[in-house]
């Protein structure tokens, strides 16, 4: 334990120390603090006549984050949670967003809703049509090509994977039902 002489002490004087050190003792009065107007309650802006509007309805089930103590006064209804994806959604707010676990559910949500859009509109009776709907035919016709070769675009580093996530999910539809229409034939010719 360090000794401290008479004319030195361990308590110095702390109006000697505010002189001396510049910044020293900011924490000691709330006065001196700078962000203390930042930690005190926020009230309203002087000149605003706002009030909190009374809440919307339909605010049982909605997904909420859990670091959010309750929804805001109005949120979105356009499109509400529903099917395998909404399950899965839902799945996701377990989570805090500070997780990659909140977003690669969310993620796998939205890969899960389009393919619950095109298996309705096959069952509708009106599927997608994938050469026009994915621009494929755009690409084509309106120099596509041409447009992305030798100019930097933010877009053309992950060119080559587009047509994989696009049309990938059609060409291993068309592989299965291909399979399953093979396995149906068969099986009707050995009855």
């Amino acid at each position: 334990m360090p000794a401290y002489p008479a004319d030195r002490p361990n308590d110095p004087d702390t109006s000697a120390l505010v002189e001396r050190i510049p910044g020293w003792g900011v924490d000691a009065d709330p006065a001196d603090r700078p962000a203390v107007p930042k930690e005190l309650p926020v009230g309203p802006a002087p000149g605003v006549h706002w009030q909190v509007p009374e809440e919307q309805p339909g605010r049982e089930g909605r997904e909420r984050s859990n670091e959010h103590a309750f929804l805001p006064p109005v949120f979105g209804t356009s499109t509400p949670m529903g099917g395998l994806s909404g399950i899965v959604r839902r799945r996701a707010y377990r989570f805090s967003e500070a997780r990659a676990a909140h977003w690669l559910i969310l993620l796998a949500a939205d890969r899960v809703a389009a393919t619950e859009a095109h298996v309705r509109s096959f069952a509708e009776g009106r599927p997608d049509n994938p050469i026009t709907e994915t621009g494929v035919k755009a690409e084509l016709t309106h120099h596509g090509w041409s447009s992305r070769v030798g100019a930097k675009r933010a877009d053309n580093n992950h060119a080559w994977i587009d047509p994989i996530l696009v049309g990938g999910p059609w060409v291993a539809a068309t592989v299965v039902a291909g399979l399953a229409g093979r396995a149906a034939v068969r099986g009707a010719r050995r009855r």
